[in-house]
């Protein structure tokens, strides 16, 4: 496997070359570990760690506290890959200023090579300064789970002319305010492929957004099936641990209940003198 620093440089040189990039969602030191190994190029520390890692019942709740916390887990193993931190709900909606300090909190305080912000034209101005002060930022649009209050839920994005329209117009917005790389969610195949032709520098990835994206995301926890529960249409399982996992622990609680384990093997040992002079 290549050793290369992944950077947003590597990047932008993966579209122009016509290679797909890889991007997973990672928690922490042991999933970053695995999934760097396995030559992935990009990193998102999402805030969906709310619902998969915290219990939360959405993205909202998530604090700026929680992301960097989590976030310097995952750079604690060292990757190759590019780690972005993702941005929570209300860290940079309010205030300009208030936003473009707690991006500069993940560089700082982290060492993560990049943000991630939710939202369009809307957001361009402030992905500017940021760019200009120094931090890379990977954009969000179609699907944002932290507006999904306002969208009325989960649902697929830009199927009327109007809503295709602005998502094209969005992408456009960000990539000229200098995003490196933007997440299409929930957005029709064709129309996703049609905002990746139309941008000339920034990368799409796309989650539920077809095979014509520039590269793909999905959540570590949904691709490798550790959890037995509502699996969104885009997410292919490539394992399922779920069940292996609930047996192994079966497995263990039958051993310890049964005295099978732990065995000779599984123990240490002492000599019979010391034992006879206790």
């Amino acid at each position: 496997m290549d050793t290369k620093k992944i950077t947003t440089a590597v990047i932008r040189e993966m579209k122009e070359q016509g290679e797909p990039v890889t991007m997973v969602t990672a928690y922490d030191v042991a999933m970053a570990r695995n999934a760097d190994e396995a030559g992935i190029e990009i990193l998102l520390v999402g805030d969906s760690v709310g619902n998969v890692m915290l219990g939360y019942p959405s993205t909202v709740p998530v604090t700026m506290d929680e992301m960097i916390h989590h976030t310097k887990a995952v750079m604690r193993a060292n990757p190759r890959a590019l780690v972005v931190g993702d941005m929570p709900f209300m860290s940079y909606q309010a205030d300009e200023a208030e936003g473009l300090r707690n991006a500069g909190r993940f560089l700082k305080e982290t060492g993560c090579g990049a943000v991630k912000l939710e939202g369009g034209a809307e957001i361009a101005p402030l992905v500017k300064k940021m760019v200009t002060a120094g931090i890379p930022v990977c954009g969000h649009i179609g699907l944002t789970p932290q507006s999904v209050n306002t969208m009325g839920g989960f649902k697929v994005q830009g199927r009327d002319v109007a809503a295709a329209r602005k998502l094209l117009a969005d992408a456009k917005a960000l990539e000229e305010a200098g995003c490196f790389a933007m997440v299409l969610e929930c957005v029709p195949a064709a129309l996703a492929a049609r905002v990746t032709k139309e941008l000339a520098t920034a990368v799409s990835i796309g989650i539920g957004g077809g095979n014509g994206c520039d590269g793909q995301v999905l959540v570590c926890n949904d691709l490798l099936g550790i959890s037995d529960g509502f699996t969104p249409k885009f997410v292919k399982k490539y394992a399922n641990l779920h069940g292996q996992i609930v047996d192994a622990f079966r497995a263990y609680s039958i051993e310890v209940k049964s005295r099978a384990y732990p065995d000779e093997e599984h123990s240490f040992s002492i000599d019979e003198s010391v034992l006879k002079e206790l």
